[in-house]
Formats: structure tokens, sequence, C-alpha cells
């Protein structure tokens, strides 16, 4: 077994390669993650309770619209809060087949690939100016993916906010053991 910086896990076998990403390995920053979930929920409970207390219905209108808002992004930070903590990347190759699967709690979608039909396997560049990459590479949100490869005209990104030199290691390990054989 290959080890790829503290996250990333390669087993290379004659005719298997399995790789494994995890998501996270701060937990100072996963508490902080915590203590920020639990004070956005107190204060959409509190707007909540309020609801009920106003008068003025143009207020009430406001409320709902802010609300609307609030349950939007509890969803989104409780969802990746859940995944930093319990989620993990899964890559394997066997039999001509790639097989990609998010494993939550040891449950997940395997989603299956054919390699004559995958087309442009690539690394996914980052732009230092660009203010949607810099976003998705923060630590406080779930994507950022790094590598992505064409099958059948969908595209299949996977590599959850890895770093340039592991999205390279991966990247090469994968195409040598798909392309290397041919």
């Amino acid at each position: 077994m290959k080890v790829l910086g503290d996250r990333i896990s390669i087993l290379k076998k004659e005719d298997l390669l399995s790789i494994v990403i995890l998501p996270t390995v701060d937990k100072k920053k996963l508490g902080i993650l915590f203590l920020w979930i639990f004070a956005w929920t107190v204060c959409g409970v509190i707007v909540f309770i309020n609801y009920f207390k106003l008068q003025n219905q143009d207020a009430k209108v406001f409320l709902i619209g802010y609300l609307a808002f609030w349950a939007y992004f509890e969803f989104k930070i409780v969802s990746t809060f859940i995944w930093k903590k319990n989620g993990k990347e899964k890559l394997w190759i066997q039999n001509g087949i790639v097989n990609y699967q998010r494993e939550l709690n040891k449950k997940g979608k395997i989603n299956e690939y054919n390699i004559s039909l995958i087309d442009d396997f690539k690394i996914i560049d980052l732009s230092n100016t660009s203010f949607a990459d810099t976003i998705n590479q923060s630590f406080w949100v779930k994507g950022g993916e790094r590598l992505e490869f064409i099958s059948q005209g969908k595209a299949v990104r996977f590599g959850m906010q890895i770093t340039d030199e592991e999205a390279r290691s991966l990247f090469n390990e994968i195409n040598k053991f798909i392309f290397g054989k041919k």
C-alpha cells in the first residue's frame, strides 16, 4: 500500500488499483465547523420563534425569505460537516471497469464506467485569481474536485480538495494503470 499525504491511500495489485481519499484530518477545524453549525441553528430557531410574534405582514414576508435562505445554508453546512466527519471517496479499477463511490457512513452509490468509454482524463487546474476556485478549496465547503474524466459525454469529477502534488501523483498512478497496459 502506498500513502500520499495524510488523506490518500493507494493499493496496487496486478489487476486492481484501489484509491481511498479521506475528506479531512484537521480535528480543530472540524470542531470550529460544529460550533458554526450550532450558532447558525440557534440563530435560525430564534428568528423562527419570533415570526409568530410579528403583526406586520411585510416583516413576516421578509422573515419567510430569510428563513428560506437560512434553511438552505443550514442544509449545506450540516451536509458538509457530516461529509468531513464520516465520508470518503473510493475509486477502484478492476476488469476494465472504473468504480467510483462517495461513501458516507459505509453507504453510497457505486458508479461504474467502462475503461474503453473513458476520454479526456485530466487534472483540473486551479486559478489563484478565481474566487470560485478559492472557495471550493476551502475547508468549509464540500467540493473542489481536482481530477476529471469524460464517460459517454458525462464529466465525472473526483479528488475533493487534494493538493496539486497529490492530484499529479494520483493522475500518474491512474493513467499508468489504465493506459500503461495498452
